[in-house]
């Protein structure tokens, strides 16, 4: 398992991430970036039920349930763990994969990652 914490710059650090080796991308998004990548893919995950229902076809996991109704932490851990079982068995795909959402790939951003 590559586990690659890095900086918030979808695109590069997407395509760092899958060149150090990653088979799937688990992507936390704060604005639900209609982001993916061909060779993998690419879980969306938020925490606000609002973005969610502003992006019903981008976000792959919700997590604003366990702050706004009775969903615990361990229920939640477990739903993001089948999920991701799912997508990387093949039983299941991203929104990415099922619209063929896929951004070119980047490997230098000149603007300043944070």
């Amino acid at each position: 398992m590559i586990f690659a914490a890095t900086p918030a710059s979808d695109l590069v650090c997407g395509t760092m991430q899958m060149c150090s080796g990653a088979t799937l991308q688990v992507f936390v998004t704060g604005r639900g970036t209609p982001y993916g990548l061909a060779a993998l893919p690419v879980l969306k995950v938020c925490t606000r039920n609002e973005l969610k229902e502003k992006w019903p076809d981008v976000i792959d996991i919700n997590t604003g349930s366990v702050l706004t109704d009775d969903t615990s932490i361990e229920d939640m851990g477990e739903s993001i763990c089948d999920t991701i079982l799912n997508v990387a068995s093949g039983t299941d795909k991203p929104f990415t994969e099922q619209y063929g959402i896929y951004n070119d790939i980047c490997l230098f951003n000149p603007a300043p990652i944070t």
